[in-house]
This record gives C-alpha cells, sequence and structure tokens, in this order.
C-alpha cells in the first residue's frame, strides 16, 4: 500500500509560522526581564557592578562573539541551500561546531571568574551575570545540538526555524555583549 504524500497548505504553514513567532517573541521577552533586571541592579550597586566588571574578560568574549557570528552566517548558508543537500549539511555542521566552540570559550572565561564570583560585595553581579550568560549558554548549546541532528534528517521547515532562532540568539548576545562587559 503507498501512502500519499499530502502538500502542505497556506494554512500550515500559517501555523508554523506562528509557532516561530510566539517562540521568538517569548525568548526575546524572557531575556528582555532578565537584561532589565541587571540594568536596575547596575544603577542600585554601581561600584559592586563596576569592580566585578574588573574580573571578566571582553577580549575572550569579544572572540566568542565572533565565533557565534560565524556559526549564524553557516546557518543562514544551510538555510538557503536547500537544492544541495550535501552543502546544506556540511553548512549545519560548521553551524554547529561553531556553536559549541561557543561553549568551550564560555566554560573557558567561567572558570576564570568563578573565583571571584564568591566575594559577598560581588555576589550580586555574579549571579545576574551567570544566570544570564548560563541562560543564554544554554539556548547555544540546544540549538548546536539540533543543529546536528537536523543535518542527519534535512527538513526545510526544521532548518528554517533553528536558523531563525540562532538568529535571535544572536541578536541577545549583541545586546548583552555591550551591557555587561563593555559599559
Amino acid at each position: 500500500m503507498r501512502m500519499a504524500v499530502i502538500p502542505a497548505t497556506d494554512e500550515a504553514d500559517e501555523g508554523s509560522d506562528l509557532l516561530l513567532w510566539v517562540l521568538v517573541w517569548g525568548e526575546l521577552a524572557a531575556f528582555g526581564i532578565l537584561l532589565i533586571g541587571y540594568l536596575v541592579m547596575s544603577m542600585l550597586h554601581p561600584e559592586s557592578f563596576a569592580l566585578a566588571k574588573l574580573h571578566l574578560t571582553p577580549r575572550l568574549a569579544g572572540f566568542n562573539t565572533v565565533v557565534l557570528l560565524a556559526s549564524s552566517w553557516q546557518a543562514a548558508l544551510a538555510a538557503n541551500s536547500q537544492d544541495k543537500p550535501g552543502r546544506q549539511r556540511l553548512f549545519l555542521l560548521l553551524a554547529a561546531a561553531l556553536g559549541f566552540l561557543f561553549v568551550a570559550l564560555k566554560f573557558v572565561e567561567y572558570s576564570s571568574e568563578w573565583t571571584a564570583a564568591g566575594d559577598e560585595n560581588l555576589q550580586t553581579f555574579f549571579e545576574l551575570y551567570f544566570l544570564i550568560t548560563g541562560f543564554h549558554l544554554a539556548h547555544v548549546a540546544f540549538v548546536a545540538a539540533l543543529f546536528v541532528l537536523a543535518a542527519i534528517r534535512l527538513e526545510r521547515s526544521t532548518i528554517v526555524i533553528l536558523t531563525t532562532v540562532w538568529h535571535v540568539i544572536d541578536i541577545v548576545w549583541l545586546v548583552m555583549f555591550p551591557l555587561i562587559y563593555l559599559s
């Protein structure tokens, strides 16, 4: 018995588009709330936040920004290579590898910051810092893993959704980076 293939309808596409935008706006809202909380606390404790930032490594975070943007570029290339499955897989795996490199570099960065986090005077900053950057890091690791799975089973809608979410993760980092590391 042969199964019939049901073509995607505009109605189904609209439903997945709606789900994607709910996800995107939900992520932006969650990170927005965290970043607003960070800004409020930085205004309430300017001295301790300034002192805590001396323990950060902005150069490593800056390099990690380039890594994340390069990963995003690979994801965009994957989304635009639907007629070339081999290239699409390669781009997805490169996006994932760069995402995992971001994660590894972030753990290197955390290892040098962890000791300062125990200082009672810097505790508020580092609690927020690890919460915000850790939440972002979890997103990077999760979507990078999904890129690997997407490379195994290429599906246009999945790749578009993952790439869109990846770009949102980039936007969040591009706001976080100067706010936390450079201000």
